[in-house]
C-alpha cells in the first residue's frame, strides 16, 4: 500500500468522487462498441462469407483499467477549472492516453524509462492522478508534500503484489520480482521494500535471468557477476551474499503466468540444491500474484488456439505488457501479429504493421499476412484495449477481403 495519507478527505481520494453516472454516456460513447457487442450475442463468433472472426471470451479492459479511466474522467468533471496531471500513462494505450490529453489532462512523462518525475510546475491547487501502475513511495511521498490533490486509481491487483513484498522486507526476505526493472508497475512494486531499513529487491526478466541467480545461489556464478548483470535491477546496497540468502518471489501482475510460477520453482529448487530442503522451508517463499483479469485473459486464448484458428491478431499498445503475454502465447501456435490500433491494418494493399512477438523495442511490416481461402482469424485484447478499438480491428480484417458486417 502507499504510504497512509494524513486524514485530509479533501486533498486524497481513491473511490472516486460519486459521480459515476454523470460520466457513464460519456464513457460508453468513447470506448463501447457495437461490432463486439454483435460477436458476443453470436457466442464470440462471426462469420462473413469465407471469413470467421473468433474472438477470446476474455479480452479487453479489465476492472481495474474501467475503474482507472473513469475515475480519469471523474476527476475532470470534479475539477473543471483546475489543472489537472497525470504521473505517467493512466494505462498502456495510446489512444486511451490521447483522450484524456484531449481533456486538457496533462501527462507528465520521465525523461528515461528509470529517471525521475519533475513535480517542479505542480502547485498546491493542482491535481494530480496516479495512475492504474500505482507511483513509487518516493513519489507519493513528493506529491504529499506539495500538498496537491490526489486521486490514486492504482490498482486493488498492484496493491496486493505491494503488501506482499512489504511482507518479504518486514521479515528479511529479498524480493525476487519477475517483471520488467523500468516498468512503471515494477518500479512501485520493488520501491516497497524500502519502507524498512533492510529491505532489497532483484528484478529478473525472464526464466534466463532468474536461473543466473539460481547459478549464484549454487554457488556458479560470483556476487561481481550478478551486481554486473542485474546493476539496473537491484536495489541501492545489494548484496548478493548477504540478500540471496532468504528470497520470496513475486511478479509485476501481467507478467506471463506459467513462466511467473515455473520462475518460483526454480529459484524454490536452487536453494533447495545448494543448502538442503530444510533451507528451502525456511528461507525461500512464493505467492502467485498474477492478477485475475491476467490469468483469464491468458486462459481464454489458449482456449481459443485448442479450438483452432489460422492466425492471431492481438489489439493492444506496444509497451503493454500484458497485451505483450497474449502475443507470446498465441505466436507459439499460428502467426501472430501484436497491432495497436486498427490503422495497422492496411486493406487496401493488404499489409499488416505489427510487433514481433518475444522480439522487444521492435517493429515490422508484413504482406499477404491474412491467408487466401477460408480463413479463421483470432482476435483478441490487452486489458488496455476498450471494445470500441476492437470493432475496428475485425472491421479492417473483414475489408482486407472487401467484406463487411452488419451492425
Amino acid at each position: 500500500m502507499p504510504p497512509q495519507p494524513p486524514n485530509e478527505p479533501s486533498t486524497y481520494f481513491r473511490k472516486g468522487f460519486g459521480l459515476k453516472a454523470e460520466v457513464q454516456d460519456e464513457l460508453a460513447a468513447a470506448y463501447d462498441g457495437r461490432m463486439v457487442d454483435l460477436l458476443r450475442s453470436q457466442e464470440f463468433s462471426l462469420t462473413v462469407e469465407d471469413v470467421t472472426i473468433r474472438l477470446a471470451r476474455e479480452f479487453g479492459f479489465c476492472y481495474g483499467v474501467e475503474r482507472a479511466v473513469e475515475y480519469a474522467y471523474q476527476t475532470r468533471r470534479k475539477f473543471p477549472d483546475r489543472r489537472i496531471h497525470l504521473v505517467g500513462q493512466i494505462i498502456h494505450n495510446p489512444l486511451v492516453n490521447a483522450r484524456l490529453v484531449e481533456m486538457g489532462i496533462e501527462i507528465l512523462m520521465r525523461p528515461e524509462p528509470t529517471g525521475a518525475f519533475d513535480f517542479g510546475r505542480i502547485g498546491v491547487e493542482d491535481v494530480v492522478i496516479l495512475p492504474a501502475f500505482g507511483v513509487t513511495i518516493d513519489d507519493f511521498a513528493a506529491l504529499r508534500d506539495i500538498g496537491c490533490i490526489l486521486v490514486d486509481t492504482t490498482c486493488g491487483s498492484v496493491l496486493n503484489v505491494w503488501k506482499r513484498v512489504e511482507t518479504y522486507a518486514r521479515d528479511g526476505f529479498t524480493a525476487l520480482i519477475h517483471g520488467k526493472y523500468y516498468h512503471e508497475e515494477t518500479r512501485a512494486t520493488a520501491s516497497q521494500v524500502r519502507k524498512y531499513p533492510d529491505g532489497h529487491y532483484l528484478i529478473v526478466r525472464n526464466m534466463d535471468e532468474a536461473r543466473i541467480v539460481c547459478e549464484y545461489i549454487e554457488g556458479r556464478r560470483t556476487a561481481g557477476e550478478i551486481l554486473a548483470r542485474f546493476a539496473r535491477a537491484v536495489s541501492p546496497g545489494f548484496d548478493p551474499e548477504r540478500h540471496l540468502r532468504r528470497v520470496g518471489v513475486a511478479n509485476q501482475t501481467t507478467m506471463l503466468a506459467r513462466e511467473s510460477l515455473a520462475i518460483a520453482e526454480e529459484v524454490g529448487a536452487a536453494i533447495a540444491r545448494a543448502r538442503g530442503s530444510d533451507a528451502r522451508g525456511s528461507s525461500f517463499r512464493s505467492f502467485d500474484t498474477i492478477c485475475s483479469a491476467t490469468q483469464e485473459r491468458q486462459d481464454a486464448v489458449r482456449e481459443l488456439l485448442d479450438e483452432g484458428v489460422d492466425v492471431m491478431v492481438v489489439i493492444g499498445g506496444f509497451n503493454s505488457s500484458n497485451t505483450i503475454s497474449l502475443a507470446a502465447l498465441c505466436t507459439e501456435r499460428v502467426p501472430t501479429y501484436h497491432i495497436e490500433t486498427s490503422s495497422a491494418i492496411d486493406p487496401e494493399d493488404g499489409t499488416i504493421h505489427y510487433r514481433p512477438a518475444r522480439i522487444e523495442h521492435s517493429e515490422a511490416d508484413a504482406s499477404g499476412w491474412l491467408p487466401a481461402g477460408e480463413v479463421r482469424v483470432g482476435v483478441t485484447a490487452g486489458a488496455s484495449t476498450p471494445n470500441n478499438k476492437i470493432g475496428d480491428v475485425v472491421a479492417r480484417i473483414l475489408a482486407t477481403r472487401g467484406l463487411r458486417a452488419e451492425v
